[in-house]
């Protein structure tokens, strides 16, 4: 994926939610994993938060994080599975004004190479909701880990050419 570094990296504020029945700050390895990528790419981590799989506590947290207009972007682990307790992307779907559906297709297709026909078991999303970004990955290590690295950092890089998710944050509000 071509960097043009002539053009100038503009940093964005990144909003990040563990969605877990069972994990803490210290056990959040995907969470730190994330987090340590965002910083490392030069963006800002606005907020960190850990929450149960109850889809109106995430859907009232993600709607404060979408009405804070210092948020860019909220990334999400956790809670995209098929158990009766995975409700990611349902919150999602409470919130959202569009999908961007390539995000959970390139995903499967990048998760695919890495554990085959098991990635159907995976429901990875993302929308858009008053401006915001959301993208919601697996909670597994290596499911962030190949979100991030092959997805989310060139395309929340401004300098990501032919196109990225950064330059059109000023007129994802336009009607």
């Amino acid at each position: 994926m071509p960097i043009d570094e002539s053009r100038t990296f503009k940093p964005i504020r990144i909003a990040l939610l563990t969605v877990s029945d069972t994990r803490g700050l210290a056990e959040d390895t995907s969470g730190d994993i994330l987090a340590e990528r965002i910083s490392q790419a030069g963006h800002e981590l606005a907020t960190r938060e850990i929450l149960r799989d109850d889809v109106d506590a995430l859907v009232n947290l993600l709607e404060a994080w979408i009405d804070d207009e210092t948020i860019d972007c909220v990334i999400t682990t956790g809670g995209t599975g098929l158990t009766g307790r995975d409700v990611t992307p349902e919150a999602l779907d409470r919130v959202k004004e569009k999908d961007i559906p390539g995000f959970g297709e390139l995903f499967r297709w990048i998760s695919y190479e890495m554990i085959g026909t098991s990635t159907v078991q995976s429901r990875a999303c993302a929308v858009l909701a008053k401006g915001t970004y959301i993208f919601a990955l697996p909670g597994s290590n290596g499911a962030v880990k190949d979100g991030w690295d092959k997805i989310l950092a060139s395309q929340l890089d401004s300098r990501h050419r032919p196109c990225n998710f950064v330059e059109l944050m000023p007129r994802l509000r336009e009607r």
